[in-house]
């Protein structure tokens, strides 16, 4: 059985799933309120539309941002979507992953430079843990599984006291 903690994940074999890959993006029920951002600027603009008429750019920007900006993760490596450009990191060219200053996750090359992860926050390392193949590991689970030993241990503490004889008085 495999740690929580291993550096390396385990070997493949033919009996082994190939997890599934999992996309982090933006909920579409944001393009809700980008709808009523359109119904904001579309009065300006429909009223004096040689100086507003620019202001219904920015709905449109932002539908676009809700529905291409992404992060994938799958066995393979991350594949990372902006709203300009797109780039694939291969797991074996990562180091590590860090969260600076409670913005989004930064994965750190093996050429020590770093590149931002969008939409992937601390909360969404189970989902980073699950669809990478055991190439990261889940701090949840492992904090769990350290309660669930803890809780074992005291278990059976008690019930080490609580048999007939173990009392020494």
């Amino acid at each position: 059985m495999s740690s929580s903690q291993q550096s390396e994940p385990p070997d493949t074999s033919s009996h082994t799933p190939v997890p599934a890959p999992q996309v982090i993006r933006i909920s579409r029920l944001s393009l809700v309120g980008v709808g009523m951002l359109f119904i904001g600027v579309a009065f300006p603009a429909a009223s004096w539309p040689a100086a507003f008429g620019w202001l219904v750019l920015i709905p449109i920007i932002a539908a676009v941002w809700v529905f291409r900006v992404r992060t994938v993760v799958s066995f393979d490596g991350l594949a990372i979507r902006r709203l300009f450009g797109s780039e694939f990191v291969a797991w074996e060219n990562v180091r590590g992953i860090h969260f600076p200053n409670r913005r989004w996750a930064r994965v750190v090359l093996t050429d020590k430079s770093e590149k931002s992860l969008p939409l992937v926050r601390f909360d969404r390392l189970p989902v980073l843990a699950a669809a990478s193949g055991g190439r990261m590991t889940d701090p949840y689970a492992a904090a769990a599984e350290a309660d669930r030993t803890a809780e074992e241990d005291r278990t059976a503490d008690a019930d080490r006291e609580a048999e007939p004889g173990a009392s020494t008085s």
